[in-house]
């Protein structure tokens, strides 16, 4: 079966409709489907659920969904450095699910391995907590977390074959692999392409199970918070 397609459009053909629930990769600024974003923008479709650690900054990553009003709701960890964000979950325009970052990194995984939920210390005796079933084991409180079965995966990796097989590059490798599992579909941007037989198994992170659809594109290296020191003296 070729997985490798022309466009970030051509990947996504047949793909989208209103109202999915979509599962993002990316770690701030770090390892975002920048390209499979914009073609789900230009496709205008509406009412979108994104599962994401963050919602990128203003104009970048999952922002430029924002700017057009086509996510509904978000389900994400840290949401501090997108102004819009916050403008529209304030004024009532945009629904958010908070999680803890490894519950949500977990519900990721977990759907990837089949598992509806599971249970977890992280949360209890908070808003986090709330309306959620609540067990104890060892004479410990846990609260139960489900799985996050997406209809569309999209995350960005640095190379692959043409099998699928991923390798990520540092920061990138934090939320891409279980963004990538737990999707009916899972279409992947990378940076390189090479051939099948070249990478090294030892080095593969996400095997080519798990991606169906796969492009190679062009990608813009962000810094998402730029701190110097001043020069001392001599």
């Amino acid at each position: 079966m070729n997985k490798v397609y022309g466009s970030a459009a051509e990947a996504l053909d047949g793909l989208l409709h209103d109202g999915m629930l979509i599962a993002a990769g990316g770690f701030g600024l770090c390892g975002i489907p920048e390209l499979l974003i914009a073609a789900i923008r230009d496709s205008g479709v509406q009412n979108l659920t994104v599962a994401s650690n963050n919602a990128g900054v203003d104009d970048f990553g999952l922002g430029v969904l924002l700017q057009t009003r086509q996510v509904k709701k978000m389900m994400s960890s840290y949401v501090g450095e997108n102004d819009l964000f916050m403008q529209q979950y304030l004024s009532g325009e945009l629904e958010l699910e908070f999680n803890p970052q490894g519950t949500l990194a977990e519900r990721m995984r977990a759907a990837g391995c089949g598992i509806p939920g599971f249970y977890t210390k992280t949360g209890v005796g908070t808003v986090v907590a709330e309306g959620k079933e609540h067990k104890e084991f060892g004479g410990e409180t846990y609260i139960l977390e489900e799985g996050i079965f997406a209809d569309l995966s999209i995350v960005k990796a640095w190379k692959a074959d043409p099998t699928g097989n991923l390798v990520f590059r540092k920061t990138a490798r934090n939320f891409n692999p279980p963004a990538a599992m737990c999707g009916k579909t899972c279409v992947v941007e990378v940076e390189e392409i090479v051939e099948t037989g070249s990478l090294d198994p030892d080095t593969i992170h996400l095997p080519g199970i798990y991606v169906h659809r796969l492009i190679q594109g062009e990608h813009e290296k962000r810094i998402e918070q730029r701190t110097i020191r001043q020069k001392e003296s001599a």
